[in-house]
């Protein structure tokens, strides 16, 4: 999400370079309502959209447990700014100016850390199980205490 056309395009030509298939909203209404939607690995997101601002779009996304990786790309430099960003549920930060390959690179370790496989949440030994999320024991179709 970007409402500067040129940085807009700056970013879909870089990521779209890369392999990645990209999709761009020029304001905070739109974005919000696509990344509620779903279906994105990741989202850049500016911190001063018009209509819905981008702290208000992270912390609803955060508040509906969507937890698609968010790199946050802003004017605002100011640490207080950034820390505010990264509180509010942004999982990276890049002030602009900035370098089109580094803001690549950025995406690319957030998808990476993104991808990475889920640890086995079940063990099991013959008919005994025991899930390590919902800390519940069976044996066979019966749930131990």
């Amino acid at each position: 999400m970007e409402d500067d056309a040129v940085t807009g395009q700056e970013i879909v030509a870089e990521l779209t370079s890369h392999g990645l298939e990209v999709d761009w909203a020029d304001n905070g209404r739109e974005g919000l309502a696509k990344a509620i939607a779903g279906g994105y690995d990741l989202i850049t997101l500016d911190r001063m959209l018009p209509e819905v601002d981008g702290l208000t779009i992270v912390t609803t996304l955060r508040s509906l447990k969507i937890a698609t990786p968010i790199l946050m790309i802003s004017a605002l430099s100011d640490v207080d700014e950034r820390v505010r960003g990264l509180r509010a549920g942004g999982d990276d930060y890049l002030t602009k100016p900035f370098a089109s390959d580094e803001m690549a690179a950025r995406v690319e370790v957030l998808l990476r850390r993104n991808s990475v496989p889920m640890t086995q949440t079940r063990l099991q030994v013959a008919d005994l199980q025991l899930d390590l999320i919902s800390h519940e024991a069976r044996r066979g179709e019966q749930t131990l205490n």
